[in-house]
């Protein structure tokens, strides 16, 4: 797997923004069994264009992950969730580079929104 921590930031990006944002999936796929997500440095300055760019991302991401996760929940087996899951993955790690952001620094930036209210204020504000 890619970067699986996507659907998850993207839930929580989506939890502190506005109402309209706050009907995304309380679940985002699960990660895949063995892997997991290697710990980012949160962003320490994030220009606004970055910014943007995360929160357009994230709101791709919370897109994607609300799509697949009835799928995921629907699969009959272990290997069939797999094959969601990664599916899943591979489109959002490809909306995060249609942003114009790797993954590192969508990751990034997310901690860095978890860590640092005055940035999660302004991500709120892009995202109305």
């Amino acid at each position: 797997m890619k970067r699986t921590y996507l659907s998850a930031l993207a839930a929580c990006m989506f939890a502190m923004s506005s109402a309209a944002l706050a009907q995304a999936p309380a679940q985002a796929p699960a990660p895949a069994q063995g892997a997991a997500p290697a710990p980012m440095a949160p962003a320490t300055n994030v220009s606004d264009e970055q910014l943007r760019k995360f929160v357009s991302a994230a709101q791709k991401v919370a897109m994607i992950s609300q799509e697949y996760t009835p799928r995921l929940q629907s699969a009959p087996d272990s290997a069939s969730q797999q094959q969601v899951h990664q599916e899943a993955d591979e489109k959002m790690v490809d909306a995060v580079h249609q942003e114009g952001l790797t993954v590192d620094e969508f990751n990034g930036i997310g901690q860095a929104l978890e860590q640092n209210p005055d940035l999660a204020q302004r991500a709120r504000g892009m995202a109305k």
